[in-house]
């Protein structure tokens, strides 16, 4: 199937859109059960756009782009929604993603 640059950004665009809100209500999963499931979290993917928007020179703060994906502030979504690491959780993270 051929789709030209335009669509295929378009689609793209939707597809990330979807998951940032599929993410957003999926409060119950920890980022920490993400990295160490997928090796990417919520951060990485607000740091993602962020260094999207640097390459592009616009002026996207950190705190912006994690509220972009967050839905939130990052402090709410961390003082609502956040729960302390288990010891697993940990222990599996520094396994599986060690220098991340």
């Amino acid at each position: 199937m051929a789709i030209d640059d335009k669509t295929r950004t378009e689609l793209e665009a939707a597809v990330f859109r979807r998951l940032v809100e599929h993410l957003r209500e999926r409060t119950d999963v920890q980022n920490i059960d993400l990295m160490n499931l997928a090796g990417f979290c919520r951060n990485c993917l607000s740091n993602w756009l962020k260094e999207a928007a640097d390459e592009k020179g616009l002026g996207l703060s950190k705190d912006e782009s994690r509220e972009a994906v967050y839905g939130m502030p990052y402090e709410t979504w961390k003082a609502t929604y956040q729960s302390e690491a288990t010891p697993e959780q940990q222990a599996e993270l520094k396994k599986s993603h060690a220098g991340h």
